[in-house]
């Protein structure tokens, strides 16, 4: 009987292997396809974090010139402090004074942070 795509003749080995083929040739493409894709990612994510270099080492010498900032107007108030109530009296005055600005900071952190939740 012909195969003429009307007719339902029984499969052979040679429509099998032409399927068996196809798959094999579908499941390929599928497993470059996901490579290229996940290669896409790791240079976009490269060149995002090439970009981001210099501005996170600005940054980074900010923060520690901005914490040198804090530490100097810390040892001005201990020093202005212990005029008044001699060295020891002004250490721990500027000591406690910073430790109720820092909890105040985490306070209002730790508010914000739950209000956000």
């Amino acid at each position: 009987m012909p195969k003429d795509g009307l007719g339902a003749g029984p499969e052979t080995d040679e429509d099998e292997a032409g399927i068996g083929a196809l798959f094999g040739r579908l499941i390929d493409d599928g497993k470059a396809y996901a490579q290229a894709e996940v290669d896409l990612v790791r240079a976009r994510a490269e060149g995002q974090a090439g970009r981001a270099k210099l501005p996170a080492i600005l940054g980074a010498g900010a923060i520690a010139f901005g914490f040198a900032a804090v530490i100097a107007l810390v040892l001005t108030m201990v020093l202005a402090l212990a005029s008044l109530l001699g060295p020891l009296g002004g250490g721990l005055l500027a000591t406690v004074i910073a430790i109720v600005i820092a909890g105040g900071l985490a306070l209002a952190a730790l508010k914000s942070w739950q209000a956000g939740a």
